[in-house]
C-alpha cells in the first residue's frame, strides 16, 4: 500500500501518525518454511540484508510483514545514502521497522482496520536488536510533525486508523508529509559540462503525466566530483540518439539523451503549473524505484498544494525588484526584493537583507569561518522551507566554502561560510532567513569554540518555565565559577553559551554539557527532562538538550532573524533581564538594531578565552 503526498500536518482523532523512515520499503514473508524478503519491485533482499533476514528465525508466528529497512549514521539519524552503500559497510547499524501485518497464522489481515492490524502486530512480533515494531501516536499530528522536524528526520506518515490494506494502491487513507519537497524524477539525458567542470553539466529530468513522458526541468547541483562520475557511468549504458520526450525541450547546452530508465530523488522549492521543478537539487539515485512509478495526472498537478506551485504574481514578474549591488568589491545580484517573506507582518525579502546589513558588524564575528546549515525559505515563512548543506555548483566563485567529509553520505560536503557583507546578502537572497553556524570554526573544526545548553520547552510549558530553568542554569554555573552567556532562541526556548576556547574536542564538551544539565535537572525535576526519546519524554517538561554539542550540529546564531510570525531575533540578554514577563518576541526586526547599539555585543566573550574544564569538574565533584 502506498501513500499520497500531502502538504500539511494536521490533528485528527481518527488518524494515527508514524515516522517517515528514509529507507527501503520491504515485505517479509515468513508464512512458509523458507522466508522471503523483497523490495517493492520484487527484488530479493535476503542476501543484501542478511543481517535482518537472520533475525527472522527469532519469530514465533507465521506472518507477512510490511516495513522499512533503515540504516543509521554515526549520529543515529536514518541515512538512505549509507543504506545504498551497504556493500562497503557490512557493519552498518540497521533496523527493519515493521509497521503493518498482512497475514497471520493462516489468515489474511488486510481487511481489518489498521489499528487492529497494529495491535495484532505488536503482540505477534518478537522484537530483536534489528527487528523493531514501528510505534505511532494518535490524533496529535501537528506536534508530532514539529518534533520530527526538530530531529531533522524526513517527515511523517499519516494513516487513517480504520483503513484496510490496499495493495499497490496510492490511497488518500495513507498520506506522506515531508519537511522538504522531495520527489522522484526520471533521468532522460545530460548536458555538456561548462568551464572546468567534469562529467556533465546538468541532468535532464522527466516524469509521466497522463501516460506521456514530459520534461520536468534539469539539475546541476547536489553533486561532488566522485558522484558525478558514478552517475555518468550508469548513464553511459543508456545513451540513445534521439530525445525520449514527445516534445523535445530547449536546453542551453548540447544534450546527450538517455533511455528513461534511471530514477533519481531530488529536492526542490516549487512545481510550476506546467510540472517543472524549480531549484531542483540532486539527492540520490533510487534503484528501488521504477520509472513507471514517477507519474502525475494533470488533475493532480492542478490540485498541487500552493506551497509547491510557482507564484506568478505581478510582484514576482516585476524586474524593478531585482538589482545588483557591490559589497566587499563583489557584485551581488538581489532578486524579488519586494517578495513578502512574513505575510502577517508585511516584511519583505528586501527588509530581511537590509536588517542583516544593518547588524553585520555584530553578527559576522559569530559567523566567521563557521560552516553553515542553510535553512531556506525562498517563498517566505508560510511556505515550505528546506535545509541545504552542500553549496552546489551554481554559487559565485567569491563565496567561500570548505569541504567536510561526511561519514553518513561517504562523501565531501561543500559548506558555505560567511565572513563578509557580500556573502551575508547572497545567503539572504537565497531565502536564508536565519543563519545556523557550527560550534567550531576553521581551521580546527574538531574543537568547538563554545558549549551550548539548549532549553527546549514542550508545547505545554510557558516561557516563564523556560526563564525559571535558565536561572537555575546560571545558579549552577555561578556555583562552579563559570560565566554563562544567555540569549533567546527567537522561538520558544533559551540558549546558554559557555566559552571553551577550542581546547577540548566535541565528545569532551558534550559530556561536560551532560553533567551540567544533570545538575539543572536535579534542581528542577518537576519541569525538566533529560529524556532524548520523544515517545518516552514527558510532554509537560523542558528538554535539557546537551546533544547540540556534537560535530555538525547547528543553532540559530546570535542576532539571527527567525522564520516565525513577528520576525523575532535571537537576542543576547544580561542575566538581570532574565525574569518573568520576558517574551521571545520582545526582540524583533524593528527594534533589534537599536538595542544592539545600546548594549554592544553582549556575546563577545563567548568567542574569547575558554574555561578550564578540569578545574570546573573538580568543583562539580564538590557539589555531589
Amino acid at each position: 500500500m502506498l501513500a499520497k503526498p500531502h502538504d500539511k500536518a494536521f490533528d485528527d482523532e481518527d488518524w494515527l501518525f508514524e515516522i517517515k523512515w528514509d529507507g527501503y520499503r520491504a515485505i517479509a514473508d515468513l508464512s512458509k518454511k523458507q522466508s522471503l524478503f523483497y523490495s517493492r519491485n520484487g527484488i530479493s533482499f535476503l542476501s543484501k540484508f542478511n543481517k535482518v533476514a537472520e533475525d527472522f528465525d527469532n519469530q514465533k508466528h507465521k506472518m507477512i510483514l510490511d516495513g522499512e529497512i533503515v540504516a543509521y549514521d554515526e549520529n543515529g539519524k536514518p541515512s538512505f545514502q549509507m543504506l545504498q552503500q551497504i556493500g562497503d559497510n557490512p557493519d552498518l547499524a540497521l533496523t527493519y521497522q515493521v509497521f503493518d501485518l498482512l497475514w497471520l497464522n493462516g489468515h489474511s489481515t488486510k481487511e481489518l482496520p489498521l489499528i487492529q492490524r497494529k495491535e495484532l502486530l505488536k503482540d505477534a512480533l518478537v522484537e530483536t536488536d534489528i527487528i523493531k515494531y514501528c510505534d505511532h501516536i494518535t490524533e496529535k499530528g501537528i506536534d508530532f510533525f514539529n518534533q520530527m522536524k526538530k530531529m531533522e528526520l524526513e517527515g511523517m506518515i499519516a494513516k487513517k486508523s480504520d483503513s484496510i490494506y490496499s495493495e499497490n494502491h496510492r490511497s488518500f487513507d495513507w498520506l506522506k508529509i515531508k519537511f522538504t519537497n522531495t520527489e522522484e524524477a526520471i533521468i532522460c539525458g545530460f548536458t555538456e559540462p561548462r568551464g572546468s567542470r567534469e562529467g556533465f553539466g546538468a541532468l535532464i529530468l522527466g516524469k509521466y503525466i497522463d501516460g506521456k513522458l514530459i520534461y520536468a526541468g534539469h539539475t546541476g547541483t547536489g553533486f561532488n566530483r566522485e558522484l558525478i562520475h558514478e552517475v555518468l557511468e550508469k548513464l553511459k549504458k543508456l545513451i540513445i540518439k534521439t530525445s525520449p520526450f514527445e516534445n523535445k525541450p530547449k536546453t542551453n547546452m548540447p544534450v546527450t539523451w538517455t533511455k528513461p530508465e534511471l530514477v533519481c530523488e531530488i529536492k526542490f522549492s516549487e512545481i510550476t503549473k506546467d510540472g517543472i521543478f524549480r531549484h531542483p537539487v540532486f539527492v540520490t539515485i533510487r534503484e528501488d524505484k521504477e520509472p513507471k512509478e514517477v507519474k502525475t495526472s494533470s488533475t493532480e498537478l492542478k490540485n498541487t498544494p500552493k506551497s509547491k506551485l510557482m507564484k506568478t504574481s505581478s510582484r514576482s514578474k516585476n524586474s524593478d525588484s531585482d538589482k545588483e549591488i557591490t559589497l566587499n568589491r563583489h557584485k551581488v545580484k538581489l532578486t524579488n526584493q519586494d517578495k513578502i517573506y512574513f505575510p502577517k507582518d508585511n516584511i519583505t525579502k528586501g527588509d530581511v537583507i537590509a536588517y542583516y546589513q544593518s547588524v553585520a558588524e555584530y553578527i559576522l564575528p559569530h559567523l566567521k569561518n563557521r560552516p553553515l546549515s542553510l535553512n531556506r525559505f525562498p517563498n517566505g515563512i508560510e511556505e515550505q522551507g528546506f535545509y541545504q548543506k552542500d553549496a552546489g555548483d551554481s554559487i559565485p566563485d567569491w563565496v567561500k566554502t570548505t569541504q567536510v567529509f561526511s561519514d553518513s553520505t561517504d562523501k565531501n560536503i561543500d559548506y558555505i561560510y560567511c565572513n563578509d557583507k557580500a556573502a551575508l546578502a547572497y545567503l539572504n537572497n537565497l531565502g536564508c532567513i536565519d543563519l545556523n553556524p557550527w560550534n567550531s570554526s576553521l581551521p580546527d573544526l574538531d574543537h568547538p569554540d563554545f558549549l551550548v545548553l539548549d532549553l527546549d520547552p514542550s508545547k505545554k510549558n510557558t516561557f516563564d518555565d523556560v526563564i525559571e530553568t535558565a536561572l537555575q542554569v546560571n545558579e549552577v554555573l555561578k556555583t562552579i565559577k563559570i560565566d554563562g552567556y544567555c540569549k533567546t532562541s527567537g522561538s520558544t526556548g533559551i540558549h546558554v553559551y559557555i566559552p571553551m576556547g577550542g581546547k577540548y574536542d566535541f565528545d569532551q564538551v558534550k559530556d561536560f554539557a551532560h553533567i551540567l544539565m544533570k545538575q539543572v535537572h536535579d534542581r528542577l525535576p518537576k519541569i525538566t527532562t533529560l529524556e532524548r526519546s520523544l515517545q518516552k519524554r514527558d510532554d509537560k517538561k523542558i528538554y535539557l538538550d546537551y546533544l547540540q554539542n556534537r560535530t555538525g550540529q547547528t543553532l540559530a546564531s546570535v542576532y539571527s532573524l527567525r522564520p516565525k510570525e513577528g520576525a523575532s531575533v535571537s537576542m543576547p540578554l544580561e542575566w538581570d533581564e532574565v525574569k518573568k514577563g520576558l517574551r521571545p518576541t520582545d526582540f524583533n526586526i524593528h527594534n533589534a538594531l537599536e538595542r544592539i547599539k545600546e548594549k554592544g555585543d553582549l556575546f563577545k566573550a563567548v568567542l574569547g578565552k575558554g574555561i578550564d574544564m578540569m578545574k570546573t569538574l573538580e568543583l562539580l565533584e564538590g557539589l555531589d
